[in-house]
């Protein structure tokens, strides 16, 4: 590799870093605030950089939130990919990715009904959730099951789980396995 193609390599790559740098900030802050709070001076602050660098990445508020969108969907297939196609396995990626995701989207969640853009975000995630429980626990065409299965694994059991009641991570993992597992040999699909 040429002296030039290396540079033009490293170069691209610290633009990309920065780029997920300030949508990771962007995504933290999420969790912690009501979008309509979330300033890009807030954005570059949490980030590191400067305001005018966010707009050079994306030209504006509105299409850092659009592409952010865009990569936590990427973000979040990618966190709740199986290693393998059991049961065992898919809940306790879900788990996993609840413990690391549930506060930014119950804060989404907290927000649909008065913010357009969370309301845009919440159908993404429940569309994405969807497709998880049917290429993870139902592969087949039965909605009565699909949407069984969505209830047993859905964000708000995790919470009630965890939050509400006060269990463990095992012991809600244990929980949501047991109603997925019973759901299915109710179905006849164990």
């Amino acid at each position: 590799m040429t002296s030039r193609a290396y540079r033009m390599t490293a170069r691209a790559e610290a633009v990309e870093s920065t780029r997920r740098g300030i949508q990771d900030a962007y995504v933290e802050l999420t969790s912690e605030r009501l979008f309509a709070t979330i300033s890009l001076n807030d954005v570059a602050q949490r980030a590191g950089v400067s305001v005018q660098t966010i707009l050079r990445h994306f030209g504006t508020k509105e299409r850092l939130r659009e592409e952010t969108v865009a990569y936590m969907a990427a973000v979040v297939t990618s966190e709740r990919r199986a290693s393998d196609s059991t049961i065992d396995d898919a809940v306790a990626v879900l788990v996993d990715h609840y413990e690391k995701r549930g506060a930014m989207m119950l804060m989404l969640l907290a927000q649909e009904r008065t913010d357009d853009f969370a309301a845009q975000i919440a159908k993404t995630g429940r569309d994405l959730h969807r497709r998880w429980v049917r290429n993870s626990l139902a592969p087949d065409d039965d909605a009565d099951l699909l949407d069984l299965l969505i209830v047993a694994t859905d964000l708000s059991t995790w919470k009630l789980l965890r939050h509400d009641h006060g269990r463990s991570v095992e012991a809600t993992q244990s929980r949501i396995k047991h109603l997925v597992t019973a759901i299915l040999a109710m179905a006849g699909k164990d």
